[in-house]
């Protein structure tokens, strides 16, 4: 026979006074109405609960590592600069908000596409049918000879690309990352997978430059990392190459001795993938620092993170 249950009595239920029970939300963490103002006053508005308050922790700790001098480093994927981004990241470059910046390689072809012609990202999907997807020779003969050209000269793919760009009669140069970072001396690295981006199809890729460059810009970039104490490290929009090399970086300069502890890590996209989580947002700062997920569209929340700082600043 099955066993019988009967409804459990409340009669002896122990209750508490609501007073002295603690609580996670208070009326002076509320949000404000905001009818007009000043962008701070905007910022100051909003509720200092769940994201709004690490958004405003993000704010503030890439303020107090510039107000000291440290360092404040981007890692990025390519979907922040196909929706608009580049502006805003060569204005917070150009600003010294911005001390480094790192790349994935398809980075590297959108950069280029818009210093070159103003647009760029084709339709993948109608263009792979009939087999032109990532053929366009611009693209593949001008980032492939500036690579092979700049690792002949000893540089990394980032310096190669960028200092290329600069020196070239692009229209619309003002808009390359790489290019800015040339002109302003700042470290730019790529990190490449071969057989990612569409410049690995051409004839005039170079497997030995293109590992030879991203070697470089790896050593580089562990450089970029060992300085990390006090700074903060944003992830934007790279799910699997930026964590995977962030997470080696952190790994060498530890091995070498470096005090690379005690930073702010940030991850920002519209998913929050396991890698992101792991290695930027958990396994660096286990051993000292703090970490935030900001989760919302690229052209929407950096450019909203960009102006709370530079008010600030």
């Amino acid at each position: 026979m099955p066993k019988k249950y009967n409804p459990i009595s409340l009669k002896n239920i122990k209750t508490c006074a609501l007073q002295s029970r603690k609580s996670k939300v208070a009326l002076d963490e509320a949000g404000k109405p905001f009818d007009k103002g000043t962008f701070r006053e905007f910022i100051d508005s909003l509720p200092d609960i769940l994201a709004a308050k690490d958004f405003k922790a993000v704010v503030a700790a890439i303020v107090n590592a510039r107000k000291k001098d440290r360092p404040v480093v981007l890692g990025m994927g390519a979907h922040p600069i196909k929706v608009g981004l580049s502006p805003v990241i060569i204005n917070l470059m150009e600003k010294n908000v911005i001390t480094a910046v790192a790349m994935n390689g398809a980075c590297i072809v959108h950069d280029f596409e818009l210093s070159a012609i103003g647009h760029t990202s084709e339709d993948v999907a109608s263009e792979l049918c009939d087999g032109s997807f990532g053929m366009a020779k611009e693209t593949g003969q001008g980032l492939n000879n500036a690579i092979n050209k700049g690792v002949k000269k000893g540089t990394g793919i980032g310096q190669a690309v960028g200092q290329h760009i600069l020196d070239s009669r692009a229209s619309y140069k003002q808009l390359s990352i790489l290019a800015a970072a040339s002109r302003l001396k700042l470290p730019a690295s790529v990190h490449v997978a071969i057989g990612t981006d569409i410049i690995h199809m051409h004839p005039q890729a170079d497997g030995a430059s293109i590992g030879e460059g991203s070697l470089r810009d790896f050593k580089l970039f562990c450089s970029v990392v060992s300085d990390l104490k006090g700074g903060v490290y944003i992830n934007l929009g790279s799910a699997v190459i930026l964590p995977e090399v962030f997470l080696k970086a952190i790994a060498v300069t530890r091995n070498l001795k470096h005090n690379v502890r005690d930073f702010t890590t940030v991850n920002m996209d519209f998913i929050q993938h396991y890698r992101c989580r792991e290695n930027v947002l958990k396994r660096p700062v286990m051993s000292g620092g703090n970490s935030y997920a900001l989760t919302g569209h690229h052209e929407i929340m950096f450019p909203l993170l960009a102006a709370a700082v530079m008010e600030e600043i």
